[in-house]
């Protein structure tokens, strides 16, 4: 039998045993605790994409039938919701689809925040959208007209102003309004389109008809909704009509001319058919994402 020299040995083996028990022994214990419950995740909240909103309010109130708007159903979906748990919306109109009822409910919304005129037209902007979505929804894509600004002693928007800059630098020379923006009841044949915000009108003297096309087609590639009128078809002179598709400040009038242009009609109250250059139709949004 072996036995140990010293009477250190035997002490320092007894002492290694005591201390691999121990541990030993903790880890029973630490195995053996309670696990701490976890704290439940947060409900992700639907997302609202502004773009596919806002266009779905201008287009969908002009159909014929309750097609929807292609990328847009969700976002709409998401906005009636909200709008039916405040009792502004019946349920049998929470569709995806933007249309009448909605934009009614949506500016019975508005004007419960204070809003009046133009500012409570039924199209959703930033403010009044962010607002609504507080603690339902998500708002992406944000659009915004920007500030008022001077252009050929006419007032527009900030967002229309970009948009006319990059129309020159296409065509390579410089354009001159006829007409601008926020002009309540300025021109009673313009029949309140240019109440609000994202609407001109062109001068064209001196160009050709060639040229008037040129225009209206690159004003349509940067996001306008563009139609040259003529003295034929109103009380009015030679000048290309231009609507920024999707300007949160347009007046109703100018919203319904977007709608109409995406179902391909010409904007006038007859709705006849588009005789301006057909291009595939785009947002200064679109532009953007691909210039």
């Amino acid at each position: 039998m072996k036995t140990f020299k010293t009477r250190g040995a035997l002490t320092a083996l007894l002492a290694t045993v005591a201390v691999s028990g121990g541990l030993a022994a903790g880890a029973v214990h630490a195995s053996a605790a309670p696990l701490k419950p976890t704290a439940p995740k947060a409900a992700v909240l639907p997302v609202v994409n502004m773009e596919a909103t806002v266009l779905a309010a201008q287009i969908d109130p002009r159909r014929a039938d309750n097609t929807l708007t292609p990328g847009a159903k969700d976002s709409v979906l998401a906005v009636e919701k909200v709008l039916q748990s405040k009792g502004l919306l019946a349920s049998q109109w929470v569709d995806g689809y933007f249309g009448t009822t909605t934009i009614s409910a949506y500016a019975a919304f508005q004007r419960s925040l204070g809003y009046t005129g133009l500012d409570a037209n039924g199209l959703p902007g930033k403010t009044s959208l962010t607002t609504l979505g507080q603690g339902q929804f998500t708002v992406t894509n944000v659009i915004t007209a920007g500030a008022k600004v001077q252009r050929d002693g006419y007032t527009v928007d900030s967002r229309t102003q970009a948009m006319l800059t990059r129309t020159e630098a296409l065509l390579g020379f410089t354009l001159k309004l006829d007409q601008g923006s926020y002009n309540p009841g300025g021109d009673p044949t313009s029949a309140g389109t240019h109440d609000g915000g994202g609407v001109v009108d062109i001068n064209v003297d001196g160009m050709s008809a060639d040229t008037r096309t040129s225009v209206a087609k690159a004003l349509r590639q940067v996001g306008f909704a563009a139609w040259v009128r003529n003295p034929s078809q109103g009380d009015w002179p030679w000048h290309i009509h231009a609507v920024a598709i999707s300007d949160t400040d347009l007046s109703s009038e100018a919203q319904h001319q977007v709608g109409d242009y995406y179902l391909g009609m010409n904007g006038l109250a007859n709705r006849a058919p588009d005789d301006g250059p057909r291009i595939p139709i785009q947002t200064w949004e679109d532009y953007q994402r691909t210039h």
